[in-house]
This record gives C-alpha cells, sequence and structure tokens, in this order.
C-alpha cells in the first residue's frame, strides 16, 4: 500500500533515514540488505528489496520515537502487519454483514 505522507510528520524523510543509518541498511528482523534481490517463490522471478520503516509498537504513523521504529524488508513488514489487518478485515466484514441486516 502506497504511503500517504498526509498521515506523517513533515521530517518523516529526516526520520526515514536516520532508521536505515541505525540498520546499517538492513532489514532488523531477517537481515537482508537494502536494494538486494531475493528469489520469489509465488512469482518465480526475483524481487528487488526496498526496506520500509514499520511502527513496531504504536501503529500511529506520527508516533516517530526510534524504539518504535524499525527498517523491514517487504516480507517481514507484511508478518508484522498481517495480524492488524486481518482483525481489521474482519471488522471490515462483520459491519458490512450489519449494514445488510444479516
Amino acid at each position: 500500500m502506497p504511503i500517504d505522507y498526509k498521515l506523517y510528520p513533515p521530517n518523516w524523510k529526516q526520520i526515514r533515514a536516520q532508521i536505515l543509518e541505525r540498520a546499517k541498511h538492513h532489514c532488523e528482523r531477517c537481515g537482508i540488505a537494502n536494494y538486494a534481490t531475493r528469489y520469489n517463490d509465488k512469482t518465480g522471478k526475483n524481487a528487488r528489496i526496498v526496506l520500509t520503516i514499520a511502527h513496531i509498537q504504536n501503529p500511529d504513523p506520527m508516533d516517530c520515537r526510534p524504539e518504535n521504529l524499525q527498517a523491514l524488508c517487504q516480507r517481514c513488514h507484511n508478518r508484522l502487519d498481517a495480524p492488524m489487518r486481518a482483525k481489521k478485515a474482519a471488522q471490515t466484514r462483520k459491519a458490512r454483514k450489519s449494514q445488510r441486516g444479516l
């Protein structure tokens, strides 16, 4: 999902750069380097890794305390966010079901 910079502090790009520097441009979970390539089992092709900055404790984009941020590859970031996405999807399904009167 693309980032909506309006939800983040004005200095987000500088914060991102600081977190990447702290992580030495490697995923802080699996250790893969930024801009490395990794084989993608689903596509059968190599994928280029671009590290993202994850909010690990508090998902609020304005909570940019260093201890709340980690540099993660897409795979690790998706794994981190999966439970939150599943909960939100369940809430959406429940709301839609109640709107239909079921």
